[in-house]
């Protein structure tokens, strides 16, 4: 099985960045400078190659009675300049005059030969171990053709091209090796906040979910990081204590009928009983027993919606013939409390699961008629909010919620009474599976409560026509 390797630290990710573009950079200006020296240096070998052609050009324009004669001009015509070479061949090759011993003659006849100084004809000819930057020009006197070679020993130029390009490069390699050292120190202590910030990080447990970053005491860069951080602890902390929450309660709310249990049985074992004694306390058993299993299959379906391992059959649904049959089932129920059930809004077309959907109203209606007041109303609106949505809301009279409990009256057994009473047999999971299937199908739910009314708020998927 192959490793994955580590991806590179950020630390070496800058350092390589900067490393690239500084021997880039350096490269560059090295090229750059040296190209520049040695362009300076053809423009004085050739500024001095014109002033010696110029020289020769103008001994050799004059007339002179012998060749002796003209040597000795010709031998006369440049002084005060050092390194330089020149002779003085007839068009066909022939050697007129050459300056030293140093003889020009294989590149005179293999040069390409220009009418008079030119300097794109200046070339670099190399002859045993020296180097010679030359120009062969022809000059015609009107009696004479003439080629004239003039030359400049470059060893110097090299000698010193040679030692500042070593001098450069070495110049260049500290300079590069310096600035990856700075560099690397530079994100080392700039990584700091990042290490104070992992640190802080190691340090909260489980018991420290209050704690959070100061995002005031890290580098404009790390702001963002912090905040998001802080939100995830948030959402984390209110899991954490909701999950502690369920914990307790569901401790709490299976130790209730167990302990009946055993107490029943208890009592029924203390003494021999009469056969309808013992039915009686299996009775009675057996409804504890029902109310546990309905506790355990509620909260395993609402482990399975909130895995997405529910799969809703969605059908097109009317709301006024969905609220009407739950109307008659409820009746009796409500006549008891003297409830009046009251139908008002649009009859609309909506997308839903139809078990889900009656399951969801059955409990917010059986909801609403556990905490209505008797002789009151309960009503149940349809109607359209967006283009895309159908919101049908349960609405009674009674006792207002408390702001402060609405966030949390969709979790589960949670009931805003801390001390538990139950209005009936419910285990606190019916909000909690109205919630479920909501979301199951598509839709959401909110609640609002006030003086007057309580009103539950579904939205699904409207049926466009």
């Amino acid at each position: 099985m192959a490793i994955k390797s580590r991806p590179l630290s950020l630390t070496m990710r800058v350092v390589l960045f900067v490393a690239v573009t500084v021997i880039a950079c350096l490269t560059l200006v090295a090229t750059l400078i040296n190209s520049s020296i040695k362009h300076h240096f053809f423009q004085q070998d050739s500024s001095e190659l014109h002033v010696i052609n110029q020289s020769i050009e103008l001994v050799l324009r004059q007339q002179y009675k012998s060749n002796l004669k003209l040597k000795n001009e010709l031998s006369n015509a440049v002084a005060g300049h050092h390194g330089v070479y020149y002779q003085v061949n007839t068009a066909k090759g022939e050697l007129i005059f050459q300056s030293s011993e140093r003889d020009f003659s294989d590149f005179v006849m293999s040069a390409n030969a220009s009418a008079g100084f030119n300097r794109n004809n200046i070339t670099s000819w190399q002859n045993d171990t020296h180097t010679y930057r030359a120009l062969v020009s022809n000059l015609s006197t009107g009696q004479q053709q003439y080629k004239i070679t003039t030359a400049i020993d470059m060893s110097f130029h090299l000698h010193f091209l040679n030692q500042f390009q070593q001098s450069l490069w070495a110049i260049m390699f500290g300079s590069a090796v310096l600035i990856l050292l700075v560099a690397w120190f530079a994100i080392h202590q700039g990584l700091n906040p990042l290490r104070g910030l992992s640190q802080k990080m190691h340090d909260i447990q489980t018991n420290k979910m209050d704690v959070r970053l100061d995002e005031n005491k890290v580098p404009i860069e790390l702001v963002n990081m912090v905040q998001s951080f802080n939100s995830m602890l948030d959402r984390l902390q209110s899991e954490f204590i909701r999950l502690s929450n369920f914990s307790s309660d569901i401790a709490h709310e299976l130790r209730t009928p167990l302990t009946n249990i055993i107490t029943q049985t208890q009592v029924g074992l203390s003494k021999k009983r009469q056969l309808l004694e013992y039915q009686e306390l299996l009775f009675s058993n057996l409804e504890e027993l029902e109310r546990l299993t309905k506790m355990v299959s509620d909260m395993l379906w609402l482990a399975k919606t909130q895995n997405g391992l529910v799969k809703p059959v969605q059908n097109t649904l009317k709301s006024h013939d969905e609220i009407e049959a739950l109307f008659e089932y409820f009746d009796a129920l409500a006549e008891d409390s003297l409830i009046t059930f009251k139908k008002k809004g649009q009859n609309l077309c909506f997308y839903c699961d139809k078990l889900h959907f009656r399951q969801l109203l059955s409990n917010l209606l059986s909801n609403a008629i556990r905490y209505a007041p008797k002789g009151s109303s309960i009503t149940v609106n349809s109607e359209m909010t967006t283009a895309e949505k159908i919101c049908i809301s349960v609405i009674n009279t009674g006792e207002r919620i408390p702001s402060e409990h609405l966030p949390y009256l969709f979790d589960r057994f949670y009931r805003p009474d801390k001390s538990r009473q139950r209005h009936s047999d419910g285990a606190g999971l019916g909000l909690a599976i109205v919630k479920a299937l909501a979301q199951a199908n598509g839709g959401d739910i909110e609640v609002s409560s006030n003086n007057q009314t309580t009103s539950f708020k579904v939205y699904l998927n409207l049926v466009k026509s």
